[in-house]
């Protein structure tokens, strides 16, 4: 059996997790696998891009100053290669969109404001010098900064740094995070439950927490309450990830192996926190690795992944942004909860009239997983308070983003 450990503040659970986990070194990561990820130096483009002045529209390069009604169309310029056309009064080359203007050219008149025939073209507006024409370094000069180190690479970012001939990018790696379930009682959700068992919930809640966190989520499976199968389970978590993941095992009950076999494997920084739901919370470091064991009460396991866990996987991941957005909420209806620590009640909050209001899901108990499907925030109730009032304020965690009624 474990030792009890003090209960310590959430406060101070935080630091200590925060003194033992580092961001990954960075590494070469191709721009293919580089969604989510942070840069770890600056990029900066080592030419201009575009490299030519080039069409915006589908039309003629034309000279913006040349007045003839009716002119020659000397050839037509693509996208993609640079024909030898020298644009001169009297003449236009018909151009395609991105497509390089033709020397002497200066402007593009867009086709929808051209007659052509014959291989004579008429234009029926005029344009100033520039119009629909890209100059050379327009997108990005040579020389700039594109992309600053701590930059979060998404869709747009990747983009840029292939438009500047990056092919991989110094990135800080997302955290490789192994997740197992532990308890003789769990099943596969696809299975029947037999007497005394349950579908195990927590490992899929968590591997897509884990995921949704912007990491690589490694599943090991439901291990028995077995302490060589445990620690199995552990030792191979740990050799094939950058952090482990337990759910349950970690109470003072005479099955609960998790917490004896991190003692044994590394160092327990701490093993309860003042903090509802989750007290059991426990957190370790085996071969420099950290490992967050979390409460077997499904709500317990996921609110205290978004408190403790997720805030570490972003300091692995080289985030600079942490926590999730807090703001203060009107709470609906009156709340009471006991106030011996701080409790998160799952909620749902919305914007009304400018202020955000929260509402909670429900019975409140730390089994009932429902309470946290629907769920955009969580309510920061603190200790030393036991009643709130309809129309109090208090601290919502948003987990997502609240519509806007």
């Amino acid at each position: 059996m474990s030792q009890d450990y003090p209960t310590i503040s959430l406060d101070e659970a935080w630091r200590r997790i925060a003194a033992a986990v580092r961001p990954l070194p960075p590494r070469l990561i191709p721009l293919a696998e580089a969604l989510g990820c942070v840069l770890a130096q600056d990029v900066q483009a080592t030419e201009n891009m575009p490299p030519f002045a080039a069409s915006a529209m589908d039309g003629y390069a034309v000279i913006a100053a040349d007045a003839t009604p009716s002119r020659r169309v000397i050839g037509e310029q693509t996208a993609g290669r640079q024909l030898p056309l020298r644009v001169e009064p009297g003449a236009a080359a018909r151009i395609m969109t991105g497509a390089p203007l033709p020397e002497g050219a200066d402007a593009v008149i867009k086709v929808e404001d051209s007659v052509e025939q014959d291989g004579w073209v008429r234009f029926t507006a005029a344009v100033p010098a520039g119009r629909d024409v890209r100059p050379a370094g327009q997108d990005v000069a040579a020389g700039e900064v594109v992309l600053e180190r701590g930059a979060v690479l998404g869709p747009a970012e990747i983009g840029l740094l292939a438009t500047v001939g990056r092919i991989a990018v110094l990135a800080h790696p997302r955290p490789r995070v192994a997740v197992m379930a532990t308890g003789d009682e769990l099943v596969a959700p696809d299975q029947q439950p037999g007497p005394g068992q349950i579908r195990d919930s927590n490992s899929y809640a968590l591997l897509a927490a884990v995921q949704a966190a912007g990491c690589q989520a490694i599943h090991l499976g439901r291990i028995p309450d077995d302490e060589q199968a445990l620690r199995a389970a552990m030792l191979s978590g740990l050799a094939q990830a950058d952090a482990l993941i337990t759910s349950g095992g970690v109470s003072m009950g005479t099955r609960d192996l998790v917490k004896p076999l991190l003692e044994e494997l590394g160092a327990v920084h701490f093993g309860k926190v003042a903090s509802r739901p989750g007290k059991p919370f426990t957190f370790a470091t085996v071969q420099g690795k950290p490992v967050f064991g979390l409460p077997g009460f499904p709500v317990s396991s996921l609110v205290t992944f978004e408190n403790m866990v997720r805030p570490a996987l972003r300091i692995m991941g080289g985030h600079a942004r942490l926590r999730r957005p807090r703001v203060m909420a009107r709470l609906s209806h009156a709340i009471r909860h006991a106030p011996d620590r701080t409790e998160f009640q799952r909620a749902v909050v919305a914007q009304r009239d400018g202020a955000y209001w929260a509402a909670t899901t429900g019975v409140q108990v730390s089994g009932r997983l429902k309470s946290m499907a629907g769920a955009n925030a969580l309510l920061e109730l603190p200790a030393g308070v036991s009643d709130f009032a309809q129309g109090q304020e208090a601290v919502a965690i948003l987990i997502t983003l609240p519509e806007v009624d």
